[in-house]
């Protein structure tokens, strides 16, 4: 497979627009938010361990 054969495909695959593979229950909020909260958790959590500073 040459280069120019993998550009033209990734292009062909690129044009077509694709399937949308999302589940319908995924909220980009709910997922944000989850994010935040367990990032804020790990960050709670690494101050207390670093009382030192």
């Amino acid at each position: 497979m040459s280069l120019h054969t993998t550009a033209v495909q990734l292009v062909t695959l690129a044009s077509e627009g694709g399937h949308q593979d999302e589940h319908p229950s995924l909220s980009p909020y709910v997922t944000g938010g989850g994010a935040l909260v367990a990032l804020m958790l790990l960050l709670w959590i690494t101050t207390r361990f670093n009382r030192d500073r």
